[in-house]
């Protein structure tokens, strides 16, 4: 038996690149522990990570290629499962149009090296506009504010939280999330030092999550009303004339415009919408404009409703003219070692772009290249040119984790081929004709490319595999590049210059490419005083490398050297705003009394996503798909703790245990999102075990933002009844 050893890697699990110090012996992990020695989070760790194991060993993973028959699932060999993949895609494109082979790609994919580099290659030379991504079910928003605004899908500001003084969370949970959009490990350490240094926290939320239990401030929110509420902060700033641009003076564009546009929104006419009372608008509108270092971050609960375009927009907007946009302890851009921003084309990120072209059957606008993926199975389900007869997903779990997953389910039992690239056979996979299984996350090498872009620090950080691959197993850049290369024999016309430009990236990996990176980036020439930044050199750093605190960007990181403050689309946008939120209401006041309970989400940080729920220690103890409800609600309702109730919405629905806490605020009640495994044809026998109920069997998948197609998951009306 040989000796113990020590590794460590960077967790990939979520955004917070958190440190791991993993004991193996052999091909057995003994231990993970957080890293002391990560300069980024200081010996961190979550619950989540240790899992890393399990899922590893977990004998519920596929490591072969699997083919669906009619009598059930058949091994088959990677040369002959490719193959009948890339043979299957090319025929019924040719027989039914490009466009009649769908992609989706799920949130795994950000966080896996390969797929990063070598998916986008993949999905060019399918050469369809039916490609579809989480993006639209809980981050759009934000990058489209961020195209409009900045020039740039991806340059997304972080909260300075290290050094901020003032820190206003909306609809965001990052004691749980580690931050999203901002990756920051060890969140309960950071709100301790801001804090301890004199600053304080505030959280705007319909419910008193973990992170508003530690805050200075909670305030309970109407969901949906974040836009009304950030309007009456800005009113507030402008009435007051409490606007400084600071070094950003001579490059904003449409100043005098948003003073206009936020008139008419002050904190008296928005306080009975929102349910904040005027003077506390007020108050904190003042608090953001004297902080020498405050910022305002948003997330989720901003993102997944009607207005979520809106919200991403006004909150820029109101760090911009606050002083905190660029500005240390504000809202600051990144210096990523890793640039993928300014990479060479075909290997970065494009700049994005909007309602280049539209979806066939409701006309939904494309973003970066995706149709918003509330409208996929409408795609498969309506006949006539166009309409989607096949699809790829990656690491991707739709079903479950985008609006009215019933509908999506019924859509994929009739498609003509399916192929996934993934190692379960999950409430999505299980209807694909051909799984292709990658190898687990230990098995493969690692750099974060997204998330050191949205990180409260500059750092850098190489992991190498932990274990070998198994005999015949297949990274997923390898699955991707067989594909991507197959596909184009297949179609003929292959140009020489594709095939050389295929072979090259094949040959370099993905690791050769981060090393390019490394080398071509902001730090490759000054490494705190190592020498060149490259590969090598994180290989001779396991734990790290700081790169230092954020640094004022702008305005040399635009695109186009400005920023647009009032972009036009959004400026339109607030029309429907005014008549949905405003007008209407005030119309008829007693029409929120009215109204049904309206159902948001929450996420645990024993998840995550879907994917997770196989590990047993991370859905061990009492059950945890609840439905939360206020004690004034459940009594209206006679409705005790534990007693099962039926949650319905226009679409479906659910029955699931209550819990009766003050958490929620009286009309809100709230699921965790991932659950739902109940379903048949899976090979996930932990997660069916503690199966719970989908919420996204009851979101509306013609609930969206109207603007650009993001699902709107939050803020749903349902009506809640006891069982029995």
């Amino acid at each position: 038996m040989s000796d113990p050893q020590l590794h460590f890697r960077t967790c990939n699990l979520c955004e917070a690149m958190c440190g791991l110090r993993i004991e193996v012996e052999g091909e057995r992990v003994l231990s993970i522990r957080g890293d002391d020695e990560d300069p980024f989070s200081a010996g961190h760790l979550c619950p989540k990570a240790p899992a890393l194991a399990e899922l590893h060993a977990d004998p519920d993973r596929l490591r072969k290629p699997m083919r669906r028959t009619a009598t059930g699932w058949q091994e088959v060999g990677w040369d002959e499962a490719l193959d009948e993949a890339a043979t299957r895609i090319h025929a019924l494109q040719e027989r039914h149009g490009r466009d009649a082979m769908a992609a989706y790609l799920g949130n795994p994919n950000v966080h896996n090296l390969g797929a990063q580099v070598f998916a986008p290659r993949f999905l060019r030379r399918l050469r369809t506009r039916n490609l579809y991504s989480a993006t639209s079910v809980d981050q759009l928003p934000h990058m489209l504010a961020a195209y409009l605004m900045f020039g740039h899908q991806l340059l997304l500001p972080v909260p300075d939280i290290d050094r901020t003084s003032l820190l206003v969370v909306i609809g965001a949970n990052p004691m749980v999330s580690n931050g999203s959009l901002m990756s920051a490990p060890g969140m309960a350490r950071r709100l301790r030092e801001l804090k301890a240094r004199g600053g304080r926290l505030v959280v705007i939320d319909p419910r008193r999550s973990e992170t508003a239990a530690r805050a200075d401030q909670h305030l309970f929110i109407r969901p949906g009303t974040d836009a009304l509420l950030l309007l009456a902060l800005l009113h507030t700033v402008f009435a007051e004339e409490r606007v400084r641009l600071r070094h950003l003076e001579g490059v904003v564009d449409g100043v005098a415009r948003l003073r206009a546009l936020v008139r008419d929104y002050s904190p008296q006419r928005v306080a009975p919408l929102t349910g904040i009372d005027a003077e506390t608008i007020a108050g904190l509108a003042r608090a953001l404009a004297e902080a020498d270092g405050g910022v305002c971050y948003g997330r989720i609960g901003t993102s997944v409703q009607p207005y979520g375009a809106l919200c991403a927009w006004l909150i820029n907007a109101l760090n911009l003219v606050t002083g905190h946009l660029d500005h240390e302890g504000g809202a600051m851009f990144t210096s990523p070692a890793v640039d993928i921003l300014a990479m060479p084309a075909g290997m970065g990120v494009s700049r994005g772009g909007f309602g280049r072209w539209r979806s066939r059957v409701r006309g939904l606008p494309e973003f970066g290249g995706e149709l918003p993926v509330a409208t996929m199975a409408d795609e498969m389900l309506t006949e006539g040119k166009g309409q989607i007869r096949g699809l790829v997903t990656v690491a991707g779990n739709p079903v479950l984790s985008t609006p009215n997953g019933a509908k999506l389910e019924r859509a994929l039992g009739d498609l003509d081929f399916y192929v996934a690239v993934d190692f379960y056979l999950n409430e999505t996979t299980r209807h694909a004709h051909l799984v292709l299984p990658p190898t687990s996350p230990l098995e493969r090498s690692h750099y974060d490319l997204v998330f050191h872009l949205l990180a409260v620090r500059n750092t850098a950080n190489y992991s190498p595999a932990l274990f070998e691959p198994g005999p015949g197993q297949r990274h997923d850049w390898q699955i991707l590049h067989e594909l991507t290369t197959r596909l184009s024999v297949r179609r003929g016309g292959y140009p020489l210059a594709e095939r050389l430009a295929d072979a090259a990236l094949g040959r370099m990996g993905p690791e050769r490419v981060v090393d390019l990176g490394l080398r071509m980036g902001p730090h490759g020439l000054r490494a705190r005083g190592r020498g060149m930044l490259s590969l090598a050199a994180l290989r001779r750093q396991p734990h790290g490398i700081d790169l230092g605190p954020l640094e004022p960007r702008l305005p040399a990181r635009l695109p186009g050297g400005r920023i647009e403050l009032v972009p036009a689309p959004l400026v339109a946008d607030l029309t429907r705003l005014r008549a949905e939120l405003v007008d209407r209401v005030e119309a008829d006041p007693l029409e929120d009394r009215r109204a049904t309970l309206q159902l948001i989400g929450r996420r645990q940080l024993r998840t995550n996503n879907s994917w997770m729920h196989n590990v047993p220690t991370l859905v061990s103890g009492k059950p945890r798909c609840t439905l939360m409800m206020h004690p004034h609600d459940a009594a209206a309702r006679s409705v005790e703790e534990g007693d099962p109730v039926c949650i319905e919405s226009r679409v479906g629905r659910v029955v699931a245990p209550v819990t009766i806490t003050t958490e929620v605020m009286p009309g809100v009640v709230s699921l965790p999102h991932g659950f739902g495994h109940a379903r048949a044809g899976m090979r996930m026998q932990v997660a069916q075990a503690h199966a719970g109920v989908s919420i996204n069997d009851l979101t509306d998948e013609t609930r969206i933002d109207a603007l650009c197609g993001n699902a709107a998951l939050s803020g749903l009306a349902v009506t809640v009844t006891a069982v029995g």
